[in-house]
């Protein structure tokens, strides 16, 4: 079960996403059969940006992710011509939500009082 996501949000020219969607093609499988905890990993385009999630089963793993060499010396590599800001990199963990009598409970920040 995935329970852990980081999401690298990429700003890439229009002419250089195809280049970026290359780089993601080259180091989608080596992530998922090398790196410990990985889970998937999918490419998320708009009009605006590039997204890259990452399912891990652990925030450990995520964050140790961050700090392997396929990150930093491969994948941070290939991408680094094709950027025109650099990465928002964000690590998100899963959550359970209680369900009381047919009704999710939110946190208060999303509370419809």
């Amino acid at each position: 079960m995935t329970k852990a996501y980081i999401q690298i949000t990429l700003r890439v020219a229009p002419e250089n996403r195809q280049k970026a969607g290359d780089v993601y093609s080259m180091y989608k499988q080596p992530f998922l059969t090398t790196v410990t905890g990985a889970k998937s990993k999918d490419l998320l385009l708009r009009d605006e940006d590039v997204q890259v999630l990452h399912g891990f089963d652990s925030r450990a793993a995520a964050e140790k992710y961050l700090t392997s060499a396929l990150f930093n010396e491969d994948v941070v590599t290939a991408l680094t011509p094709y950027l025109t800001a650099e990465p928002e990199v964000r690590i998100y963990e899963t959550t359970k939500t209680q369900v009381n009598e047919g009704a999710a409970s939110f946190p208060p920040f999303l509370s419809h009082d």
